[in-house]
């Protein structure tokens, strides 16, 4: 996939100007902890300096995966799982939209070149990933076999740093 064939190269180059404010995952944070009284708590127990750099890696996969990119889908897939209501953060589909929310509040912010025709491609795209994981939600978490025990992936070694550590 390149410039000329991603449907979303669009927000692409939206999320690179985004991320020209350094505090703009920070200010996501803040924003959607702000969003609902239920967020705050999901969180209470988060490393957030691992927690921003998923986030940021997250919203790349989710552009790829909403214009139809089948690189990302491993990771999408290990996502869903992560926050499907079996798995290790569980998020009630309520908040997705919240998630959602926040996230443009943010990019109208940081993007000086955010219009409502690109609001509404971030809104298209983000309800993809969350479309995904909600019909994802359904299916048992992902659980890697000794087959995949080395390096799997992008998002894999991203929730793998997130893991409380043990011992």
């Amino acid at each position: 996939m390149n410039a000329t064939t991603d449907p979303y190269a669009d927000l692409h180059q939206s999320y690179g100007r985004c991320l020209r404010d350094k505090a703009f995952i920070g200010r996501f944070y803040e924003v959607f902890l702000a969003s609902n009284p239920d967020v705050p708590a999901m969180f209470a127990h988060t490393d957030f300096s691992r927690q921003r750099m998923a986030l940021r890696r997250g919203i790349t996969m989710a552009i790829f995966h909403a214009g139809g990119s089948r690189v990302v889908e491993r990771g999408i897939n290990e996502m869903g799982g992560v926050h499907a209501r079996d798995g290790r953060c569980p998020v009630p589909h309520a908040l997705y939209r919240d998630w959602v929310e926040s996230l443009l509040t943010v990019v109208r912010e940081a993007d000086p070149e955010a219009d409502e025709a690109l609001m509404a491609r971030w809104s298209e795209a983000m309800g993809v990933v969350v479309d995904t994981f909600k019909a994802r939600d359904g299916a048992a978490a992902v659980r890697p076999g000794p087959a995949q025990d080395g390096a799997r992936g992008l998002f894999s070694r991203v929730v793998q740093g997130l893991r409380p550590r043990q011992g």
